[in-house]
């Protein structure tokens, strides 16, 4: 059974960082993407990353508003993949969601996706 679990989330005052981490259970995926959905907005993108497997190269896409800001990785070991949030800003509260897709671009959503944990930050 395939299952994501975020963690990491919490409140953090504006210009501050955090560190977000999903846990991935049940097979192994080349795509994984960060998604956030603010109160009574959409869902957005964040981020991305790609795994190109025998080749191992990564490839990271962000959305314009937190290029230089967030940064995603991932520990293909571990199955884990992070979001490290620096010079938050009160426009980057929502509840952010890790999906996964076995393959195919992820920008647009994944296969998976986890039950979201909570960024607010504060002015």
């Amino acid at each position: 059974q395939v299952q994501l679990a975020e963690s990491g989330g919490g409140l953090v005052q504006a210009g501050g960082s955090l560190r977000l981490s999903c846990a991935a259970s049940g097979r192994t995926f080349r795509n994984y993407a960060w998604f956030r959905q603010a109160p009574g907005k959409e869902r957005e993108f964040v981020a991305a990353i790609s795994w190109s497997g025998g080749s191992n190269t990564y490839y990271a896409d962000y959305a314009d508003s937190v290029k230089g800001r967030f940064t995603i990785s991932r520990d293909n070991a571990k199955n884990m993949v992070y979001l490290q949030m620096n010079s938050l800003e009160p426009e980057d509260t929502a509840v952010y969601y890790c999906t996964a897709k076995l393959s195919g671009t992820v920008v647009s959503g994944g296969d998976y996706w986890g039950q979201g944990t909570q960024v607010t930050v504060s002015s």
